[in-house]
C-alpha cells in the first residue's frame, strides 16, 4: 500500500448511499479512514483550502469516489476544478455516481476522471466495488507522491 493511513474522501450527498459505502469499507477491513464531504461545495472547501485550515485532516486524500449529481456545485464542476489545480489533480478521482448515460461517461474522462463506475442497488455488489476499487488504487497501483 501506498500509505494506509491516507483518507479516502467520499463527496456523496445521499445519506443512506454514504452509511452503505461506509459500512462496506468497514466489511473490506480498510485501514484507511473515510471522510465525507456531502456536496461538492464542501469538497473544494476541503482540498482547495488544504494546508490553510488547521481543522482539515493533515494529509489530502490517496483517493476521491465523487458523485455526479449533487445539489449546488455537482460533481462535474468538482471534477474539472480538481483536475486544473496543480496540488490535486494527481489525486485519483473514481466517478460513483447511479448514471450509466454515457453522455455523463465521455464528459467525466474528457474533464479527467480516472475511473467511472455506477452505483449498485444490491449490497453485496456495492461490497465488491469497493472492494475492486481500494485493491487496485491502493494495492496495485502506483501514485505519485502526495504534494
Amino acid at each position: 500500500m501506498i500509505n494506509p493511513l491516507l483518507p479516502i474522501l467520499a463527496v456523496e450527498d445521499n445519506d443512506e448511499d454514504f452509511t452503505a459505502l461506509s459500512r462496506a469499507f468497514r466489511k473490506i477491513a480498510l485501514p484507511n479512514p473515510v471522510l465525507r464531504c456531502a456536496d461538492g461545495d464542501d469538497a473544494l472547501t476541503y482540498l482547495q483550502g488544504y494546508g490553510k485550515n488547521p481543522d482539515f485532516p493533515l494529509h489530502l486524500p490517496a483517493l476521491i469516489l465523487l458523485d455526479l449529481n449533487m445539489p449546488g456545485t455537482d460533481g462535474r464542476a468538482v471534477l474539472d476544478a480538481l483536475k486544473s489545480d496543480e496540488r490535486l489533480r494527481t489525486i485519483p478521482v473514481i466517478i460513483f455516481s447511479t448514471s450509466a448515460s454515457n453522455r455523463d461517461i465521455e464528459d467525466c474522462y474528457r474533464l479527467g476522471a480516472n475511473s467511472y463506475m455506477t452505483k449498485p442497488i444490491e449490497y453485496t455488489v456495492l461490497e465488491e466495488r469497493i472492494r475492486l476499487i481500494t485493491r487496485y488504487w491502493l494495492e496495485e497501483s502506483h501514485l505519485p507522491a502526495a504534494a
